[in-house]
């Protein structure tokens, strides 16, 4: 078997894919290959038929496949080879890839760059232990949404949602629109796990009752789902005796979390950060695998694919550079960011280089109002911004420049941290001026 030797292989067609090729290919690499198990392009995002995205790169609301397809429209442009129907079997350190397609069978692909974009899937109910029957009735939102977007099929009547992520809140109001009864949205946190906005738009707007610190604690039906017992919880997310209470349905929605898909990155010994479930990246979003890249979900679970694009964008640069370069790049020893007060993760977690602008994307412990966020090395702050409120599903991004982080290597401990207004201190030294919105 002849093995194919492009200049940089992309697994992975959504958002992140089809971004990451397209500025490899910019950046001057003559032979990229876009590798998608699906039979089309886009990813998740031809299912996604609300609106909401591209708000910051395109500075317009548009609907998933219309995002999606403004990249497509690129790609056709190009050379880059697209291979769809295609799954990965096998990736190795060294960059070898084992694929296999209907058309060309088993392939062997060793590229000179790397970039992993295989985005993310849902949890199930196996993953979190639901007790009860298993009938049928039982749905990841996502599977949903593609059933009525793409299908044309309503999986239920009368649905009750566990989970208030994004796509939970969307499908209930997506449930409503096609005349299913949603008796609610139960999220186990004390605080929903989705952007305020679709709360409010999805939920707000059609009177759907949202129960934080409620889960469902049995399902019943023995062919079908008949009911489900939903229960509050108590501070430890266990569920409080006595609260229980029937709910009757034929459809239990689950839309509790999604985990990013990194077997293959495993494989090719890719070290990943338990915090986020995706690999560890640097700057330039390279993994400790040299010449490996990664990017959007695949990396951590974003809350606007406009990051998914900007992370692409800087894997596929990189990669680009990384082919260019021939070997003469010299990759130095990494620094490690740590999160520091309310800040559950950091992406990218480590800094190699300091002679480009970096975006530190990162999801804090719990909502705060009036804070600062701030890039800190050494104990001096290097950027930051202010916020009036942030919130754990929403992602907040703080950039810092060549100037700012030039003496970092010198500096020591570096961190990202969450502090109150008032007990920020310092003169704002180095911090965006003006609030975000939140």
């Amino acid at each position: 078997m002849k093995a194919r030797k492009p200049d940089c292989v992309v697994i992975g067609a959504g958002p992140a894919g089809l971004g990451a090729a397209l500025a490899a290919h910019e950046a001057g690499l003559k032979d990229v290959l876009l590798i998608e198990r699906d039979v089309e392009l886009g990813g998740i995002l031809p299912q996604c038929i609300h609106d909401g995205f591209g708000s910051i790169i395109f500075k317009e609301t548009l609907t998933g496949p219309q995002y999606a397809q403004r990249f497509i429209d690129r790609v056709e442009k190009t050379d880059i080879e697209v291979k769809l129907n295609t799954m990965v079997l096998d990736l190795k350190p060294d960059r070898t890839i084992t694929a296999v397609n209907a058309r060309e069978g088993i392939m062997e692909i060793r590229p000179r760059s790397l970039v992993l974009a295989m985005g993310c899937r849902e949890r199930t109910r196996h993953q979190i232990l639901i007790p009860g029957y298993r009938p049928a009735g039982v749905i990841c939102a996502g599977a949903a949404q593609r059933d009525i977007n793409i299908e044309g099929l309503l999986p239920g009547r009368r649905v009750v949602i566990l989970g208030s992520g994004d796509i939970g809140l969307i499908m209930a109001r997506r449930f409503t629109l096609e005349g299913a009864e949603v008796e609610g949205v139960y999220e186990i946190m004390d605080h929903p796990g989705g952007l305020t906005r679709n709360v409010v738009q999805c939920l707000h707007d059609y009177d759907i009752p949202l129960h934080l610190s409620h889960t469902v604690t049995f399902i019943h039906g023995r062919k079908r789902v008949e009911a489900v017992t939903v229960s509050r919880v108590g501070d430890d997310l266990k569920p409080l005796p006595g609260t229980e209470r029937l709910v009757p349905c034929d459809t239990l929605v689950l839309s509790v979390g999604l985990i990013p898909e990194n077997e293959l990155s495993k494989k090719a010994g890719v070290v990943l950060d338990p915090a986020t479930g995706g690999p560890l990246v640097d700057e330039r979003m390279e993994t400790t695998v040299e010449g490996i890249f990664a990017c959007g979900n695949v990396m951590n679970v974003f809350d606007l694919v406009d990051y998914v694009t900007h992370t692409a964008e800087v894997a596929g640069r990189a990669a680009a550079e990384y082919v260019l370069a021939k070997g003469r790049r010299r990759r130095e020893a990494p620094l490690r960011v740590e999160p520091g007060r309310n800040v559950k993760f950091v992406v990218p977690q480590l800094l190699r280089g300091f002679e480009r602008e970096v975006s530190f994307y990162f999801r804090v412990q719990h909502p705060e109002k009036a804070v600062r966020s701030r890039l800190v090395a050494g104990g001096e702050v290097l950027a930051g911004r202010r916020a009036k409120m942030v919130r754990p599903p929403e992602m907040v991004r703080v950039k810092a420049g060549p100037e700012e982080l030039k003496s970092v290597r010198e500096m020591g401990e570096v961190r990202i941290e969450v502090l109150p207004e008032a007990g920020a201190g310092g003169n704002g030294a180095g911090e965006e001026t003006g609030d975000d919105v939140a």
